[in-house]
């Protein structure tokens, strides 16, 4: 029996009825999960500026709401697999969505967890490196790409909030937050500390 502060089972509950309680406490912390992601989304469209209230008053870390809601917007309906939990999603949302297709596809039909998914992906980009022909940086034309860099998803869900609040594509926002960073490292002689860099760009500094 669930309560408001716990779950109360009975003594003789036996391991598979166990199992099976288990099974779908997960499936409901992962559909609140999306739920609150797809409110907090709609608020965000339909009531812009006023959603925040609402949104605090429910008890939840801002970030941990943020995080979801960005989720929700990545993943529509259609597109998300009921047998696959709300962090598979957010191992693939950052790839194309192709590619998100294809390896949630495969995470579904090989009922691989969380992080079984995750150490498929890496050792699929390490294949990949191998692969590729090493190229003269001298001789090469056209423009050079940085290397995958491991950021948290909590910062990677900050980081696209503030290009749509700028109505900027991501990557124009990325580029953009490290010429801003780097003009005002130049100029400060290298001594700015790293907390006063403004990463998002402003008026002043597009």
């Amino acid at each position: 029996m669930t309560t408001r502060v716990g779950l109360l089972m009975s003594s003789d509950l036996s391991l598979d009825d166990w199992a099976t309680a288990g099974r779908k406490l997960a499936r409901i912390a992962d559909s609140t999960s999306w739920c609150l992601g797809d409110w907090l989304a709609h608020g965000q469209l339909r009531f812009s500026g006023r959603y925040q209230r609402a949104a605090a008053e429910i008890g939840l870390d801002t970030q941990t709401l943020r995080n979801y809601a960005w989720l929700a917007r990545k993943f529509a309906h259609e597109r998300r697999r009921p047998g696959l939990s709300l962090q598979h999603h957010a191992e693939v949302a950052s790839l194309p969505v192709p590619e998100q297709d294809h390896w949630l596809d495969l995470a579904e039909r090989e009922r691989w967890s969380r992080n079984e998914l995750r150490r498929r992906i890496r050792e699929a980009r390490r294949a990949t490196a191998a692969e590729k022909p090493a190229v003269d940086t001298a001789d090469a034309a056209g423009p050079s790409y940085l290397p995958r860099l491991p950021v948290a998803l909590e910062e990677l869900a900050r980081w696209r909030e503030a290009a749509e609040q700028t109505a900027t594509d991501f990557h124009t926002w990325v580029v953009r937050t490290l010429n801003a960073a780097a003009h005002g490292e130049a100029h400060d002689g290298g001594g700015q500390p790293p907390e006063q860099i403004r990463l998002a760009p402003t008026e002043e500094n597009p």
